[in-house]
């Protein structure tokens, strides 16, 4: 092991030491380094190198039965608990669709992958080329560590100090200027949409940026709401029982829960959900721009919040709960319209 890794591991150690709550997210910025390399000090001890196809790897944690998977950015943390099933590829985009886990997987930003064991919490761990964290799956008490220990095993790496080939992604290309769009034809194929899920490709095909698109919306499709409006939607949405849809991710991995919220509450910089199979924490601080977005289907306007940090990244979104055919959900249009009347 060299020198430098001696040294972050010593660095990490300390650091943990000093703040045993802190996470490692938190904890690899304020180390100049990355997640994954973090994780790598630990090889050996708490970390297993895994190799192999990851798409194969993610048909297999089945076998585990009721895990907790976990997929973040900066500033949402979303823990969903269930089983492994139904997940396919076309290519490497893939989906796992369930009730409880239902992943959009985003295959060709999967560099790195570790089977974690820190005070007898068993994890599996991936991360991009950059070394952030696309997706954790971690065991819980139902899980069979039996296979979880199979698993490891089975994808282990032959070679356990490889090093970590960490290359940052290139910065996002400049924001075209509002006059270099076609304003009128990119209003045109917004409300020309037919199912949400067009909504990104009509962005790239007009080469709008996500946040240009919420100032250049046409008209009574867009509205910019308070920054609270995301503790207001869950807090109204636990007290009604309206089922909502939550959507949190990274260039890796987006992860979906479907149903109710029930406990929902603060604690320090960050809005929580607490329920048994579902918690979400959203770091309020970092919200820079909320909106009201509707979006035409052929099930009728679908309408979501979506939530931006200050470099115009997606934080987290919320729908109210539904499925293709099936038009939105009134009381998640009328938790909408109390809050924001829009």
């Amino acid at each position: 092991m060299s020198t430098a890794t001696i040294s972050l591991k010593e660095q990490w150690e300390q650091l943990k030491a000093g703040n045993p709550k802190m996470r490692i997210r938190d904890a690899a910025k304020q180390l100049g380094t990355s997640e994954a390399e973090l994780v790598a000090t630990g090889t050996g001890s708490t970390a297993t190198r895994l190799e192999g196809d990851w798409k194969t790897f993610l048909a297999e944690v089945a076998g585990l039965g009721k895990v907790m998977a976990l997929t973040r950015n900066d500033d949402a943390v979303h823990e969903r608990k269930g089983v492994y099933n139904n997940i396919t590829f076309q290519g490497p985009v893939g989906t796992a669709l369930n009730e409880d886990i239902d992943l959009r997987l985003f295959m060709m930003h999967w560099a790195s992958g570790f089977a974690v064991n820190e005070h007898d919490r068993l994890s599996y761990q991936f991360f991009d080329k950059s070394g952030e964290a696309v997706h954790k799956i971690y065991c819980t008490e139902d899980s069979n560590t039996e296979a979880y220990h199979a698993l490891t095993e089975k994808y282990k790496a032959a070679d356990q100090h490889a090093p970590l080939e960490i290359a940052a992604y290139p910065p996002r290309p400049e924001e075209k200027a509002d006059g270099d769009i076609d304003v009128a034809a990119f209003r045109e194929a917004w409300k020309g949409i037919k199912d949400t899920h067009e909504f990104f490709g009509m962005l790239g095909k007009h080469g709008v940026s996500r946040l240009q698109a919420m100032r250049l919306a046409p008209a009574d499709f867009v509205k910019e709401v308070p920054n609270d409006m995301t503790r207001r939607i869950l807090t109204a949405a636990s007290e009604r029982q309206v089922p909502i849809m939550v959507f949190v991710g990274n260039r890796g991995c987006i992860q979906i829960h479907t149903g109710e919220v029930k406990k929902v509450m603060e604690a320090g910089p960050w809005f929580n959900v607490l329920d048994p199979d579902f918690n979400l924490h959203v770091r309020e601080s970092a919200i820079a721009h909320s909106y009201i977005v509707k979006k035409p289907s052929e099930d009728g306007i679908i309408t979501s919040l979506e939530v931006y940090d200050s470099r115009g990244e997606m934080i987290v979104q919320f729908f109210g709960k539904r499925k293709p055919g099936i038009p939105e959900l009134a009381e998640w249009r009328q938790i909408v319209q109390d809050l924001t009347q829009f």
